[in-house]
């Protein structure tokens, strides 16, 4: 378990508990409960867990709050049942995110329920207290968002769609952001995270972000990052495959990387000679220079051999005698 502790005047917090752990039960759901009541439950109220989901509760969680929002990730190796506690009036947007298993929900009487599966998110209004189920080796995101700002944009919708649409990639790449820099943000950093995290929901919510509005410029970026490393061994990858995935025009996305003082092909490329430096000093690599200048996407051992020598002031083979591994 491990905890940033909350900010002096309230505006953030984050924890993250592991109860998958060997002999973290029983005293897993009771640290997890703590760190949520201390820093979360400010905005979002732990829902009333069943007997059986508190019983068992072998779950990786990490949560984090920007003022009145809330972004937890959950990965669940048990089943987990929460209960609505009825008469409690609820008023929020939330959004599910499932990449792994399914996510039930549904209103106290059985009505209106939904199960979003693995590759899905359900973005909606939530005017009354709602049950949630999630099978066993469940993998989500779920955040809470103010209702006021949100509300006149779904009016009664529910929003529904793949997880890597353009929107969603942004959204999830700025949520990993949050989680990442929680414990340095300051007074500005706090807003910034908050405006842009509420752009984002709005942009999923319509369908469309507007790539010009400089609060989504990092979210962008990084969405581009997240993506390109994912294809780095791709043929394919470049500027216009990665804009054409996120949606923009490769002009915005160029802008993007240039605010953070690269290019998009230098990203890609620093990350394909990090991958084939590993891959170097990897004990089970047996693959030649040529091998990796080819799977590297490089366009032959010579341009890989001059890029790799420029970064890191050596040949790969005087590299890989240097760390003991018997790569050539």
């Amino acid at each position: 378990m491990n905890s940033t502790g909350t900010e002096a005047d309230g505006s953030r917090g984050s924890f993250a508990v592991d109860s998958t752990t060997p002999g973290a039960l029983p005293r897993g759901f009771e640290a997890f409960r703590r760190e949520w009541e201390t820093q979360l439950g400010a905005v979002f109220r732990l829902p009333d867990l069943s007997p059986a989901t508190i019983g068992d509760f072998r779950v990786k969680v990490r949560g984090v709050r920007v003022r009145d929002v809330v972004i937890v990730d959950v990965h669940g190796a048990s089943a987990a049942r929460g209960n609505a506690i009825l008469g409690n009036v609820e008023d929020q947007v939330r959004m599910q995110v499932v990449r792994r298993g399914a996510w039930a929900v549904s209103d106290p009487r059985g009505r209106d329920e939904r199960t979003i599966p693995a590759g899905q998110f359900l973005l909606r209004h939530v005017g009354r207290p709602s049950h949630f189920e999630s099978a066993p080796h469940t993998t989500a995101k779920l955040i809470f968002l103010p209702a006021a700002m949100l509300r006149p944009l779904l009016r009664n919708r529910s929003i529904t769609g793949p997880v890597d649409s353009p929107e969603l990639r942004l959204l999830v790449a700025h949520t990993n952001m949050v989680h990442a820099t929680a414990a340095d943000l300051g007074a500005a950093g706090v807003h910034a995270a908050h405006s842009a995290m509420i752009e984002l929901a709005k942009a999923v919510a319509q369908g469309r972000f507007d790539d010009v509005e400089p609060r989504l410029v990092p979210a962008l970026a990084q969405a581009a990052k997240d993506l390109a490393n994912s294809h780095l061994a791709d043929p394919e990858l470049s500027p216009a495959m990665l804009a054409r995935e996120l949606n923009v025009s490769v002009r915005t996305l160029q802008r993007a990387f240039a605010a953070e003082g690269e290019s998009v092909t230098a990203y890609i490329r620093g990350r394909r000679l990090e991958e084939a430096r590993l891959a170097l000093t990897a004990p089970a690599t047996r693959l030649s220079v040529s091998e990796l200048a080819a799977h590297w996407q490089f366009a032959d051992s010579s341009h890989f051999i001059r890029a790799f020598k420029k970064r890191y002031g050596q040949t790969p083979t005087e590299y890989a005698r240097s760390t003991g591994s018997t790569g050539n």
